[in-house]
């Protein structure tokens, strides 16, 4: 039976216990599905998560053989060109990728810490997992209160 049928249906949405709120109107969660696939909808995830996987290898790969090759790597905005031309070529629609764009834009600034304390953290001795939960953590608050601003400000992120 397809996922069409299923979520017509009805008993896709209550199987799984996702329906068409979180984005795709066939009941499978967006991050699952490509817009207007015909194959099974976790495929263009799958595609999406490998591409960016051999990109990190790739980073990380470079990182242990030059550092600051590797941090220039990793500093280009290639995760956001990726994301939206993945985008673009999922919907077709330019609007969703300008408002990905200017959302990438409004969160930029608030990750910029995580660069300036992890390093400091790791060399005054701290636990290399303690440290990377204090700066993760850390930016979570950040981007909340990006979230927390933007909405003041009226813009919708």
């Amino acid at each position: 039976m397809s996922v069409g049928v299923l979520a017509e249906a009805g008993t896709l949405s209550s199987l799984t216990g996702f329906g068409p709120y979180l984005g795709h109107p066939s009941g499978w969660p967006f991050f699952l599905c490509v817009a207007e696939t015909k194959g099974p909808p976790m495929l263009g995830f799958l595609a999406k998560a490998g591409i960016a996987g051999l990109l990190a290898a790739a980073v990380a790969e470079i990182a242990r053989r030059s550092p600051g090759w590797g941090g220039l790597l990793a500093s280009l905005p290639l995760t956001s060109l990726m994301a939206c031309t993945l985008l673009y070529w999922d919907t077709g629609d330019t609007a969703k990728v300008a408002d990905l764009s200017n959302g990438i834009m409004w969160f930029i600034v608030p990750s910029l810490p995580l660069f300036l304390v992890l390093p400091v953290l790791l060399r005054s001795g701290m636990n290399f997992w303690l440290a990377l939960g204090l700066v993760i953590a850390g930016t979570m608050a950040l981007y909340a209160a990006t979230f927390a601003l933007a909405g003041r400000m009226g813009v919708k992120l």
